[in-house]
């Protein structure tokens, strides 16, 4: 029969077979078993101060690694502080797995310690939810969780552990150990279905592919790149809130008002994508559809109707690489569309390499960004985290990073630290940069602290304009001048704080003292915050003044810029 296994052992023994060797966690009651039985594993605990800290860290791991990160929090008030980051790692489309501790299974329905419908909660921000019942299957609960949480459309997925289970022991040969997943890629596309759609491609004038977050990673990236080369159609990925407005895509708003088909490539027709809808769009531009979730599908068909050429339900990355490699028998399109849409999408106002401050005491955005550039630029796997509203928007069209996270489609912030975090672990040599604003920093500045504890350096660079800056324009474009309050803060010297936990901290008020504060904080081997004071911006307007056929123009709403496009790389 051999020693029986408690419940926790089974959970941690489970982990490890399936290749977990960090669990993000924050300390609770009902998962001090699990805590207890890690010390049999190789397991690392990252002990974090926020029950979503470690779901937004959980979230940056499975981005970067592309396998499910696990978070661990207790039941009850630390499920419930999770939530709000599982939401965010739904919109990231990131593979995590989040493990939350329960009230025993014989208090149910009595009113136990901390009892609550856990499950039904994290339903709509998961792919899965559920709570376990029986000790000797908590494996296979862990096993079916990470299985989720990798195929089609990646997401989190939730199981939650009852005290009693982790506590309970069974025999050895009572346990059903989750199975080790080889490959998850999912269904291909038929080849004539392909042909149909390649076909489509090749008979539209101004094609353009969308791609989901889910390919924001360097290999998704790299493979967008492929089928673009191959089919002559610019790949787009929609990974913001804003969508089409979104500042990293340069005059996207305006190009997609010419294409005459959308390939939505496991891309949900959503906000971000205006719904393929007049008028951001042609009222005929036609579509195709390809994606894991057969719910989408029929939402894109339900949605558009008669405008949908093909709709069919395939894995994303299965069917990028089936049209890469059966567009090479076809004849290839003219690269005219291509080259113009891709100047569209990758330039920037001249203007943003010499736009300087007008406020004596605070740097302009773009000149933060433009002295930060040449340290993420200097190593090809440098990371870059940009969180937030306008800045966070600045930083995504200014930076151009291979190795990139952003808040998300979600719109939620203040996950950067914790993914800068994550990415550090994944990441143990290469630079990591985040550009947060001061608000964001506000919700989990506490992490600092983490970070410091667990000798993890990064550099965060705040742009401190000490005010919620997105919502007081949106207060300005929407109510008036006069109708704006309750959006500022105080220019709090955040630099003073990390120094205090044991950091590295900078205060920069001038763009000519920038360079050396970077250079001091990359040096100091700690985690580093620079506290640069900016001017009050609104995120960069991007639009094309002249039809891209006869040549690009641009004009940048911010103090009348209006020029000629300079080139940049985009990410």
């Amino acid at each position: 029969m051999g020693t029986k296994l408690r419940g926790a052992d089974i959970v941690a023994q489970s982990l490890e077979r399936l290749g977990c060797s960090r669990i993000f966690t924050l300390s609770g009651n009902h998962i001090m078993p699990i805590f207890d039985a890690v010390l049999e594993t190789k397991i690392q605990l990252t002990h974090v101060r926020h029950e979503a800290a470690a779901v937004h860290m959980a979230d940056g791991w499975g981005r970067v690694t592309g396998e499910p990160g696990v978070a661990m929090v207790t039941g009850g008030p630390g499920h419930v502080n999770a939530l709000g980051a599982l939401f965010a790692a739904q919109a990231a489309e990131s593979p995590v797995v989040l493990l939350s501790g329960h009230a025993a299974t014989w208090e149910l329905g009595r009113g136990g310690f901390q009892e609550i419908k856990q499950a039904d909660m994290a339903k709509p921000v998961t792919k899965a939810s559920w709570t376990a019942t029986s000790t000797a299957a908590l494996g296979k609960d862990i096993g079916e969780a990470f299985r989720l949480a990798r195929e089609g459309r990646p997401g989190p997925v939730n199981v939650s552990l009852p005290s009693d289970l982790l506590d309970e022991t069974v025999g050895p040969d009572e346990v059903v150990w989750p199975e080790v997943p080889g490959s998850i890629d999912g269904g291909d596309i038929e080849a004539a279905v392909a042909d149909k759609i390649l076909s489509a491609i090749a008979s539209s004038e101004r094609p353009i592919i969308f791609a989901p977050p889910a390919l924001s990673s360097v290999d998704g990236r790299a493979l967008l790149k492929e089928l673009e080369v191959a089919t002559n159609a610019p790949a787009v990925i929609l990974e913001s809130p804003r969508g089409t407005a979104d500042a990293t895509l340069g005059a996207f708003a305006d190009l997609v008002q010419s294409v005459d088909l959308v390939v939505l490539l496991g891309k949900a027709l959503d906000f971000t994508t205006r719904w393929a809808a007049a008028p951001h769009y042609r009222s005929d531009v036609r579509l195709v559809v390809v994606d894991p979730d057969p719910a989408m599908v029929g939402r894109a068909m339900n949605e558009v109707g008669s405008r949908v050429l093909v709709g069919c339900v395939a894995d994303t990355k299965v069917a990028a690489r089936t049209l890469i490699a059966r567009a090479s028998s076809l004849a290839l399109r003219s690269s005219d569309w291509l080259k113009r849409a891709r100047s569209a999408l990758d330039d920037r106002p001249a203007e943003w390499t010499s736009v300087s401050s007008s406020t004596e005491g605070r740097l302009h955005p773009v000149e933060m960004l433009r002295v930060l550039r040449p340290y993420i630029d200097g190593d090809k796997d440098a990371v870059l985290v940009s969180d937030g509203g306008e800045i966070g928007q600045w930083a995504q069209s200014i930076l151009p990073c291979r190795r990139r996270m952003v808040n998300g489609v979600s719109g939620a912030i203040g996950s950067s630290l914790s993914l800068a975090i994550a990415a550090r672990y994944a990441e143990p040599k290469a630079p990591i940069f985040t550009v947060i604003g001061d608000g964001s920093l506000g919700f989990h500045l506490a992490e600092f602290e983490t970070a410091i504890r667990c000798r993890l350096p990064f550099v965060a660079v705040v742009g401190n304009d000490g005010c919620w800056n997105a919502e007081s324009q949106i207060q300005l474009r929407s109510y008036g001048p006069n109708r704006m309050h309750n959006m500022d803060l105080t220019p709090a010297r955040y630099d003073l704080v990390v120094e205090a936990l044991g950091g590295h901290g900078e205060f920069v008020d001038r763009a000519a003292d920038f360079p050396g504060a970077l250079d001091r904080a990359l040096a100091s081997g700690k985690p580093a915050l620079i506290n640069v004071m900016i001017e009050s911006i609104a995120a960069p307007t991007i639009k094309l003044t002249e039809h891209f056929h006869t040549g690009v123009a641009w004009e940048q709403a911010k103090n009348g810029l209006v020029s000629k496009a300079k080139p940049i790389s985009g990410p």
